[in-house]
């Protein structure tokens, strides 16, 4: 009897688990966990920017404490490519103990380099450079590579042998016929494992909602030349700094009318001296324009690449449309592209770009009124295409919002797969798969879900906020605030001195002498009678709350001090 329970608890024990920290459910902070016995591999490490309800917060990253926990069994951490929602919270990770070896192509790891750097936990990370050809072994887990088709140079997707079967993780890819570095997506490995045999398939489903392919990268090169062509002055075009091959696309239609390059923006002038050192880009470093060329040389020769394609309110593009760049002016006759379509919640800070850079003379051309840009994402016929090549047991949508992983499934059923052996999950919901029923054959299962949720970076400190203060914060931005003082004998409980009023965000208290007084009558009516510090607190809140909420229709966050003297 004992030995037949114990075969049925071996029976049980998943030879894998995939655990998403984020990603899933979401789009940015890319992070995926996978492991076997006691053993973990980590594919990407992202950061995702904060929405607008997120008042004060620099940047979000995963929550990794399943894996800070577990730190002696993480063999390695695999990075897809550079974009931030992938590298972006490596270095908070590497100044919290993670010492595992990092693989990443080379153009990836120099932008890695850069970050590290910047963080002053370069010298704690091991780097490894890898190439798409390469085979690693980490513990259980056989990882190999395979290019593909981004707007990043160098990125990778993984297949992973393990235990349980082969996993293929595609990381952000779309299927081009005629891409920027000229290198499609290495259809014939996927082919070639989809006949030996998926377990599962985790695949992007950015653009789930999108019905055909994406347009090839040559779309774009055509609206550059049209633009190039046609511009009487200098021509700016704002883009993503880790979108090399926009930049290598401009430099090349840039040559063929006369026109030389600069480069402005911190993070574009970084990724791109990284790219040119590594080779990644056709132009030698002295044929970019100074800051004083950008300005001096006649406007038919002159393009710039800028940071600021998403109105990020300290890039360089941004400043220049409020004119408050200390370099750059914005002219009459220059045209200004935003090569980007803003990110689901920022499109408030897009289009005020948008308005700031017509009102300062330029001709803006942006997603709504021109081919300015074009996903790195595939649609939906490139996910059909992924699904016919990969041919896998099992499917799990990632990296896209609920919506988006509900119509990827949606689409995989309609592939031919059952709907029992797709799975919709969400950060921190495991996937367990192993030999479940005892006959040898891989089944998957949901695991329990472990906490995942967002950590918030706010200046120097990496986790301390949380919801209860953005709720606050939410607050304060919306009513503002009112402070009542109240001073009480120590010994009798009567009132000494108040109750005095200040406030901040909930009227202009000079012209609102009258309100201000008639608040601070209804507080002297709860103060009348003797009562405990502590009660007396709850009772000025309550009287302020509601003579705000009645008088002024607004609901402030309400600061009770009271004194004992």
């Amino acid at each position: 009897m004992v030995d037949t329970v114990r075969k049925a608890q071996q029976e049980e024990k998943p030879l894998l688990r995939i655990i998403p920290l984020g990603g899933v459910g979401e789009i940015g902070k890319n992070m995926l966990v996978f492991e076997s016995g006691e053993n973990l591999l980590i594919v990407d490490i992202g950061l995702m920017f904060p929405t607008s309800e997120m008042h004060g917060i620099d940047i979000v990253i995963p929550d990794s404490t399943y894996v800070m926990d577990r730190l002696d069994q993480l063999r390695g951490v695999i990075l897809t490519h550079g974009h931030e929602d992938h590298i972006g919270a490596v270095p908070f990770l590497v100044e919290a103990g993670l010492r595992a070896p990092i693989y990443a192509t080379a153009l990836t790891r120099g932008l890695l380099e850069v970050k590290l750097r910047e963080d002053k936990v370069l010298a704690d990370a091991d780097l490894v450079t890898i190439t798409d050809n390469d085979v690693l072994q980490l513990g259980p887990f056989t990882v190999e590579f395979f290019h593909t088709t981004h707007s990043f140079p160098d990125s990778v997707g993984v297949a992973i042998k393990t235990p349980a079967g082969r996993v293929i993780h595609t990381s952000d890819y779309r299927f081009d016929p005629t891409p920027a570095d000229g290198k499609p997506t290495e259809e014939n490995k996927l082919r070639k494992w989809g006949d030996e045999g998926v377990l599962v398939l985790l695949a992007d489903s950015t653009n789930a909602e999108r019905q055909g392919t994406t347009p090839s990268e040559a779309t774009v090169e055509t609206m550059l030349e049209r633009v190039m062509s046609e511009a009487p002055g200098r021509v700016l075009l704002a883009t993503f700094a880790s979108n090399l091959g926009r930049v290598q696309q401009v430099i090349n239609v840039a040559h063929r009318h006369g026109r030389r390059v600069g480069v402005v923006g911190r993070s574009m002038v970084n990724n791109v001296k990284i790219a040119l050192q590594l080779g990644y880009l056709d132009l030698a470093g002295d044929e970019l324009l100074t800051a004083g060329e950008m300005e001096s040389l006649p406007g038919p020769e002159v393009v710039i690449i800028a940071t600021g394609s998403q109105g990020e309110p300290t890039s360089a593009m941004v400043r220049m449309s409020v004119g408050d760049h200390r370099q750059l002016v914005l002219r009459e006759g220059d045209t200004v592209v935003l090569s980007a379509t803003p990110i689901p919640g920022n499109e408030e800070l897009f289009n005020r770009t948008v308005d700031n850079l017509f009102r300062q003379g330029a001709y803006v051309l942006y997603h709504e009124v021109g081919n300015v840009h074009v996903s790195g994402h595939g649609g939906q016929d490139d996910y059909r295409h992924m699904l016919a090549l990969v041919r896998p047991k099992y499917f799990i949508p990632v990296h896209g919002e609920y919506r988006h992983l509900v119509l990827h499934a949606r689409l995989a059923q309609e592939c031919g797969l059952p709907k029992d052996h797709v799975f919709i999950i969400e950060n921190g919901q495991i996937v367990e798969f192993g030999d479940f029923k005892g006959n040898g054959a891989i089944t998957a299962r949901l695991g329990e879900a472990i906490p995942a949720g967002p950590v918030y970076v706010d200046g120097l400190g990496v986790g301390d906020v949380g919801s209860v203060v953005l709720r606050d914060r939410r607050q304060l931005s919306q009513d503002g605030f009112i402070v009542c003082i109240v001073a009480v004998d120590e010994a009798d409980g009567s009132i000494v001195f108040g109750p005095e009023i200040l406030s901040r965000g909930f009227v202009y208290m000079r012209e609102q002498e009258d309100l201000i007084k008639r608040a601070q009558e209804n507080v002297a009516k709860v103060l009348r009678k003797k009562t405990p510090p502590e009660v007396l607190e709850n009772k000025i809140k309550d009287a302020l709350g509601n003579f705000a909420a009645r008088e002024i229709g607004r609901r402030p966050m309400i600061l009770p001090l009271v004194i004992e003297v």
